[in-house]
């Protein structure tokens, strides 16, 4: 069952994969880098702000902060647990792939899609009371995982695993900030 898995994994990677073309190379290799996003970021941030004042403010950067730490540790435990060769170096597919970037590290499971996940869940949950469509939020996270398919650095099981892993934790660390927040904030809330 899991070489099944393992093979469609591989399959649905080298179609993924093979829909880029040289010409968007260089646009994949900008969305793959988290600095990029900064603009986008400080917009998310201000918004935040704006509606949750400056000291709740204060509270969910340092949540955001202790969230990542959580999921970069995480994620680094599971990849060198399972030690699962990225696209680019496992042997039986990289000769078939586009190789557009490469990484020595290991694959399972995506740090990119578990942080931009746990990240958006987080801020979704704050805002979506405030902002009709704050479920683009989530175009982050679809875009700049995909780009570690494109680029052939992440299985999509590597992906698939690391928004539910994302997912959960930046649910678990909203009800811990607003537990957080009535517990000792009551009246400011």
């Amino acid at each position: 069952m899991l070489e099944k898995i393992i093979d469609l994994d591989k399959e649905l990677l080298v179609f993924l994969n093979s829909l880029g073309s040289e010409r968007w190379d260089g646009l994949w290799m900008i969305i793959t880098k988290q600095a990029y996003w900064t603009p986008i970021f400080l917009f998310i941030f201000y918004l935040l702000q704006k509606k949750i004042g400056w000291k709740n403010f204060g509270y969910y950067v340092l949540f955001t902060a202790v969230m990542i730490l959580i999921c970069d540790q995480t994620v680094n435990l599971f990849k060198y647990s399972f030690e699962r060769l990225r696209p680019c170096n496992d042997e039986e597919i990289k000769g078939i792939i586009r190789l557009v970037k490469t990484s020595s590290s290991f694959s399972f499971f995506s740090g990119h899609a578990t942080n931009s996940m746990a990240s958006a869940v987080f801020a979704y949950m704050i805002l979506k009371r405030y902002y009709r469509h704050a479920y683009l939020l989530f175009l982050f996270p679809l875009i700049f995982a995909y780009s570690r398919i494109y680029l052939g650095l992440h299985f999509p099981t590597d992906i698939i695993t690391g928004y539910t892993f994302g997912a959960i934790s930046g649910y678990l660390v909203f009800k811990g900030y607003q537990k957080f927040l009535k517990n000792n904030f009551s009246k400011d809330n």
